[in-house]
C-alpha cells in the first residue's frame, strides 16, 4: 500500500486539474512529477527507456528525463505535437493502435489520459504490452465515461448521452468541443479495462487504482459499478511476463 498517496496530494492534483484548460503546462507538470513518483513504486527509472503513448507535445518529457530515464514520446496528431511551439526532440508520430515500435523494445510503456480518445482502446492496450520487454512495466491511465469528467468539456451533460452533450455544447458555444464524442472521445469503462487486464495473456496485473485518490480510498477502483462513477481517473499497472 502506497502511503505516499496522501490527502494533501489528492487536493493538489484536483486543484491542478481545474486549471487543465487554462494552464495546461502547470497541470501536466504537476501530473508528470506525480507520475514519476507513482511509477517509482514498481520500477527503478534511472537507465530505463520510457515510451509515452499519446504524449502530445511532451509534457512528461522533463519529469522522466529528470528521473534518469530515456523518454520517447509518441503522438498521432501533428498539431498536438507542436502545441507548445517546438516539437519535443525524439517524438514519434504514429497510432497507439499500431505502435511503430518493435516487440519488447521498451522498459516502461506509459499512457496518460489517452485511452478514451482511441476508437479501439483494447487494441492500444495490447500494443502497449507487446512493445514492453519481459519484466517491464505497463502503466495505463484514463478517464472512464461515467466519471464526472467522462464527457470532458461537455460534462456533466454526457450523462444524458454523448451526442446530446456534444450538440448542447455546439448550441451553447457556437463551436464543436475539442473532444468530439464518436470521433475523438469514446465510451470506455473501468470494468472493460479490468476485464481486459485480467484476460491479458502476456502480463500480470499489479494494481488497479483511482489515480487522484488518497491511499485509503484505493478500494474504490475495485468495486464494480462504483468505480465507474467514483474513480475519476482509472489506472492499471501491469508487469510483462517473461
Amino acid at each position: 500500500m502506497d502511503r505516499s498517496a496522501t490527502f494533501s496530494r489528492s487536493v493538489t492534483l484536483f486543484r491542478a486539474f481545474r486549471r487543465e484548460q487554462s494552464d495546461p503546462d502547470d497541470f501536466y507538470g504537476i501530473l508528470a512529477a506525480d507520475s514519476v513518483a507513482q511509477l517509482s513504486r514498481w520500477v527503478d527509472l534511472p537507465g530505463t527507456t520510457v515510451l509515452d503513448v499519446g504524449g502530445g507535445p511532451g509534457y512528461f518529457a522533463d519529469a522522466f528525463r529528470g528521473a534518469g530515464a530515456t523518454y520517447v514520446g509518441l503522438e498521432p496528431d501533428a498539431g498536438e505535437m507542436a502545441a507548445r511551439g517546438e516539437i519535443e526532440p525524439g517524438t514519434l508520430r504514429g497510432s497507439g493502435e499500431e505502435l511503430p515500435i518493435r516487440t519488447g523494445a521498451v522498459d516502461v510503456c506509459y499512457s496518460s489520459n489517452v485511452l478514451e480518445h482511441v476508437r479501439r482502446p483494447w487494441a492500444m492496450a495490447d500494443e502497449m504490452v507487446r512493445v514492453t520487454r519481459p519484466g517491464g512495466l505497463v502503466y495505463l491511465s484514463y478517464t472512464p465515461w461515467l466519471s464526472p469528467w467522462g464527457g470532458h468539456e461537455t460534462s456533466p451533460w454526457h450523462y444524458l448521452g454523448g451526442m446530446r452533450a456534444r450538440r448542447r455544447y455546439v448550441r451553447q458555444t457556437g463551436a464543436e468541443p475539442k473532444n468530439r464524442f464518436g470521433e475523438s472521445l469514446f465510451r470506455v469503462t473501468a470494468g472493460g479495462a479490468a476485464r481486459w487486464a485480467r484476460s491479458c495473456p502476456d502480463a500480470d496485473l499489479l494494481a488497479v487504482l483511482p489515480r487522484y485518490h488518497p491511499w485509503w480510498a484505493a478500494w474504490v477502483a475495485r468495486v464494480p459499478g462504483l468505480r465507474e462513477f467514483a474513480s475519476w481517473n482509472f489506472v492499471l499497472v501491469l508487469r510483462k511476463r517473461g
